[in-house]
């Protein structure tokens, strides 16, 4: 898919309009899943905003992942929303499941399986901020730990184990049987001085 997804930027970049619809079809349901937790009800307008800057910034990207450049203009985008609303989100039932959580624990194959369409995205809001966006970016949008460190400004190492604690929450709360009700849904920090909450945020890189 990666092959398939570099070809596909190089052609779009050269005007191929196919091509960037292809993008479009494989990036944007991750994309609404990640901005639901981020942004609730508002996340296909999010995601609008994103796709008009992508369109636009295209032909200026360079290489790399572009499935870490596009979650980071869509990351930059839901930040400014909140800026603009000033308000907690709410998260709407149903969501899409996760098919599949990311991570090298037997607990991520467990939580994996048991966690169900309505409640996928609502019990990872449920996590602390840390691990919720390290299991949103490695599980919902598929990067690797390298990837997602970079766009959350933080070590490979450190986003390992935010996802790996979250994956072990998430399947103790289901071993149980008691997810709890879901919580506001996880946001990124709005800036210096914003009364906004601030979970998750963005950080700066670990020392």
């Amino acid at each position: 898919m990666t092959g398939e997804l570099n070809e596909a930027v190089v052609a779009a970049q050269a005007g191929d309009e196919e091509a960037f619809r292809f993008l479009y079809r494989t990036l944007q349901p991750g994309l609404v899943r990640y901005l639901t937790a981020l942004v609730g009800a508002d996340a296909e307008d999010v995601a609008s905003e994103t796709w008009l800057q992508i369109s636009r910034d295209l032909p200026r990207f360079t290489g790399g992942e572009i499935r870490a450049w596009t979650v980071t203009i869509a990351r930059n985008r839901a930040m400014d929303h909140l800026r603009r609303q000033r308000r907690r989100p709410s998260l709407p039932v149903p969501v899409q499941a996760l098919s599949e959580l990311a991570g090298d624990a037997d607990t991520a194959e467990r939580a994996g399986e048991t966690i169900g369409t309505e409640a996928a995205l609502a019990l990872i809001a449920t996590l602390p901020p840390r691990e919720a966006e390290a299991v949103l970016l490695r599980a919902v949008i598929g990067l690797d730990a390298e990837t997602a460190g970079r766009v959350l400004g933080r070590r490979p190492g450190a986003v390992r184990t935010a996802a790996h604690r979250g994956l072990r929450r998430l399947a103790g709360l289901l071993e149980r049987g008691e997810p709890g009700q879901p919580s506001a849904p996880p946001r990124p920090r709005t800036g210096r001085g914003s009364q906004a909450p601030s979970a998750p945020h963005a950080e700066p890189a670990d020392g």
